[in-house]
């Protein structure tokens, strides 16, 4: 199984724990921590914002990015919200076991 975390950004504690459910909910993510507030500095639309956000970790399989990605799309406020996958190279056998089972259909 090739997991993956997936970092995800999001405006304040509700949205990211509504994403959060759904993704869970829907098998698409087995855990999602939301760690925060954050803070963000970021260029947008040719300005600097500087924002408190926060971040949800996502532990994910890599065959399920594709349809995680579409549905925070659909559930976001943001016009381009960050969806960045980095690969689990390494990780406890019985946590990754764990993890294919419950986003498993």
């Amino acid at each position: 199984m090739d997991a993956l975390v997936v970092y995800i950004t999001a405006s304040n504690e509700e949205e990211g724990a509504k994403i959060a459910r759904t993704l869970v909910e829907e098998r698409l993510a087995g855990c999602v921590n939301i760690a925060g507030p954050i803070r963000s500095i970021y260029r947008w639309q040719g300005k600097i914002e500087d924002e408190t956000e926060v971040l949800l970790i996502v532990k994910t399989r890599k065959e399920l990015f594709a349809p995680l990605k579409t549905r925070v799309k659909e559930l976001h406020s943001y016009a381009v919200p960050e969806v960045i996958a980095l690969p689990v190279s390494d990780g406890s056998e019985d946590y990754l076991k764990w993890l294919e089972e419950v986003t498993g259909l």
